[in-house]
């Protein structure tokens, strides 16, 4: 009998009851009907809820230890068309994992697609939910060493609708940009104050 105070559920604490798609595009929207163990003991009611099922993607921050700069992708992103400023954002470079894909091709591949950067070593960061509270997907984050002169200007496939500027510019004018707000999603958030961290600490050299 699990110990009402120990707060460390895990799979085998929640039930799924029935599960179907509710949309299926190029992404995926479930509804889940669910029941869960309570903190307080027991188990709760059974619950509905959806989930936007979008897969796993793996992203990168190009950075240039010699030069001390990063490389940023900018580029048009529909999650951000009711945003009060701009719907075009900067962000690092980033895919979605194929199955049979490993995390580590990903980044590698989207490198160059986006940036026309090839990575040297790849240091993994960190992996995160990106909204837990109805999305499936988790971000893992990785500092790749790069040559930022081999930076391209402009760059991403045609085919997916990618149209991509790329900026090179030194660490801390990123992390300026950072502390401005005008970088503001997530992953790049994340990534460039882990390198800030990582290379104040000398963890990461």
């Amino acid at each position: 009998m699990r110990n009402k105070n120990d707060a460390r559920f895990g799979r085998q604490d929640m039930q799924v009851v029935a599960e179907e798609t509710g949309y299926q595009g190029f992404f995926r929207l479930l509804k889940v009907r669910l029941r869960h163990r309570l903190f307080a003991g027991g188990w709760g009611p059974v619950l509905t809820r959806e989930l936007f099922d979008r897969g796993h993607a793996a992203a990168v921050l190009p950075y240039d230890p010699v030069r001390d700069e990063v490389v940023l992708v900018e580029q048009f992103r529909v999650g951000a068309i009711h945003h009060h400023d701009s719907p075009w954002l900067l962000e690092i470079v980033a895919g979605i994992v194929e199955p049979g894909e490993s995390e580590e091709a990903v980044v590698r591949r989207e490198a160059q697609e986006e940036a026309g950067l090839t990575l040297g070593r790849l240091t993994r960061a960190l992996g995160y939910f990106s909204s837990p509270g109805g999305c499936s997907e988790r971000i893992t984050v990785f500092v790749g060493e790069v040559d930022a002169t081999q930076a391209a200007t402009h760059a991403g496939l045609s085919e997916e609708g990618e149209d991509i500027r790329v900026h090179r510019l030194p660490r801390e004018q990123a992390m300026q940009w950072l502390a401005d707000g005008r970088i503001d999603n997530a992953a790049s958030v994340i990534a460039l104050q882990w390198l800030a961290l990582h290379r104040e600490t000398g963890l990461w050299t």
